[in-house]
């Protein structure tokens, strides 16, 4: 049994981080040759929304007088928990003065908000009702847009992609409550509405996947593995400790993949995501062992 050892002076410099090719120092012939994984040592450090992943857009309106305004919230790429994206939307809502606080300032009063509601494994939308004028006891900031001439939510649109993050169906808008009839709003997937305070309610519908990447599969040129799709994956890494940190594996027992009969000059290694595309990873700090050996050696399947 021999190592080959992968590291960042491997990676292909395309940016993305997440191609390896190593190159035999001279051609080799590989007959009968079995590969796995034996040491992983990588940082978490690949986000879950991301340009190139098309989920990072969200919208709402604010209405000043009878104009609607709509304002378009880009998410930069980063790793989000929910809180996160709230802060982000709630960042916007001042960039954009869609908002107005207590006369100290101390407390601000933002159009909506995201939430987690862990009793039903679910995050929440929160819409509140703009008057036409501010509120006794609050004030507007400079460059104020202005107020609706007819009481009413926000229009909050959630886009393909983004919905799977927080569990809304793609397209989700919620609904504009103008002036705030008795009864329940006309988007279904509301949970309450509040009919003093014109507050609606929306929870998701499916489990939120916000990291829809919580695997990265590693898959290796030479390898013709029939029972998985694609045919090249010998093994799967779940990082089990937190953003940004060291993620440090050795498997237990070796998973060993026949390697295809051939002579080869390289072998190129992917890490893709759980959907199998590549998988962009911001740190380049990795190191991945794999081991080869022949089919006869003794205890194969095992370290």
């Amino acid at each position: 049994m021999f190592i080959i050892v992968f590291n960042q002076t491997n990676i292909v410099p395309d940016g993305q981080n997440n191609k390896l090719v190593y190159k035999f120092p001279n051609s080799v012939n590989l007959k009968d040759k079995y590969i796995a994984v034996s040491e992983i040592s990588m940082y978490y450090s690949w986000f879950n929304i991301a340009t190139i992943y098309s989920n990072n857009i969200l919208t709402y309106t604010w209405t000043v007088g009878s104009t609607i305004i709509t304002y378009t919230i880009t998410i930069p790429d980063g790793l989000y928990e929910i809180t996160d994206l709230n802060n982000l939307i709630q960042f916007n809502c001042l960039n954009n003065k869609t908002y107005y606080s207590n006369t100290t300032g101390t407390v601000n009063y933002y159009p909506f908000e995201l939430i987690l509601n862990p009793v039903r494994y679910a995050v929440q939308l929160n819409t509140y009702l703009i008057p036409t004028s501010a509120p006794v006891g609050t004030i507007t900031p400079v460059g104020f847009p202005g107020f609706p001439t007819t009481i009413q939510n926000s229009v909050i649109t959630i886009p393909a992609n983004l919905n799977t993050i927080i569990g809304f169906r793609a397209g989700f808008v919620s609904d504009a409550n103008i002036s705030n009839p008795i009864g329940s709003p006309a988007t279904t997937q509301y949970v309450s509405k509040a009919q003093s305070t014109g507050t609606i309610s929306y929870l998701s519908t499916t489990a939120p996947q916000v990291q829809p990447n919580n695997s990265v599969i590693f898959s290796l040129s030479g390898i013709n593995n029939p029972y998985t799709q694609p045919s090249s994956v010998i093994y799967s890494l779940n990082p089990n400790v937190a953003v940004g940190q060291q993620v440090f594996q050795v498997p237990p027992n070796f998973m060993w993949c026949k390697m295809i009969d051939g002579t080869y000059n390289e072998l190129r290694l992917s890490l893709l995501g759980n959907d199998l595309n590549p998988l962009k990873i911001q740190d380049p700090n990795m190191t991945f062992l794999l081991a080869i050996r022949d089919k006869d050696e003794s205890s194969l399947g095992s370290k």
